[in-house]
């Protein structure tokens, strides 16, 4: 049986900011679907460490920095309860969808060492990333557009929902990675293992190619290329 047919989960954050080295997890969600069984979907919302959540990112979510005081459980315990999910997925060898997974999977890692949680990377040897996002660019490289959640779904003819919102967001990638899959046979006949470590070049050479574009204009300009993880910066691990 191909990957998309069976069992698999999500994962989307709603943040504090673009940045992933200091952006907070605001909101998060972790959805188990498919495989024939019905969904079951774990989310969270976060205090934020008491930091303030800017009012523009607040108009993307909708999560005030006042709510997120008075309903959000401790940063520390959301991102230790988020972490140990995603443990429990590597562990039934579930593939993770996650649309840009280098922002999310750097996000998490960070908030990890900022309140001392053992990160994902510490607590798994092996765990199968599937990105909507490098896969999209990978099959139709030269598609006019955007290419965000919204505008994938809209190509791809699948519902979205709540747009901006953990749950929604994470459900959709999960419907995006199916209908890749459905619609390029050369994706669904991938196991998980080889379609992982194909992402990393594939995310690579895109990097690489963003890169060269942004660069006519700026001559020092530098996309990350690390997937799905990028690593910690060198000042920060010494």
């Amino acid at each position: 049986m191909s990957w998309h047919l069976a069992r698999m989960a999500g994962l989307d954050f709603e943040t504090t900011g673009v940045d992933p080295e200091t952006a907070r997890i605001v909101t998060a969600c972790v959805p188990q679907v498919g495989g024939g069984q019905p969904p079951a979907v774990a989310s969270w919302l976060s205090d934020v460490g008491g930091e303030d959540i800017p009012a523009q990112a607040s108009a993307v979510h909708g999560v005030t920095t006042e709510r997120a005081r008075a309903e959000g459980a401790s940063a520390g315990e959301v991102v230790e309860s988020i972490v140990a999910a995603l443990v429990q997925v590597a562990a039934h060898d579930l593939p993770v969808v996650v649309m840009n997974a280098r922002y999310d999977f750097t996000v998490l890692d960070r908030e990890a060492r900022r309140y001392g949680v053992a990160p994902l990377s510490e607590r798994v040897d092996r765990l199968h990333v599937v990105d909507p996002l490098v896969l999209d660019k990978r099959v139709d490289q030269f598609r006019p557009g955007k290419r965000t959640l919204t505008a994938l779904c809209e190509h791809y003819r699948v519902p979205l929902g709540a747009a901006h919102t953990a749950d929604a967001d994470a459900v959709a990638a999960c419907r995006v990675a199916w209908r890749l899959a459905s619609l390029y046979p050369e994706l669904a006949a991938m196991d998980l293992s080889e379609l992982h470590a194909a992402q990393v070049f594939w995310a690579a050479d895109q990097a690489a190619s963003l890169q060269e574009h942004f660069r006519r204009r700026d001559p020092q300009a530098v996309v990350e290329s690390a997937w799905p993880l990028v690593p910690v910066p060198e000042a920060v691990a010494s």
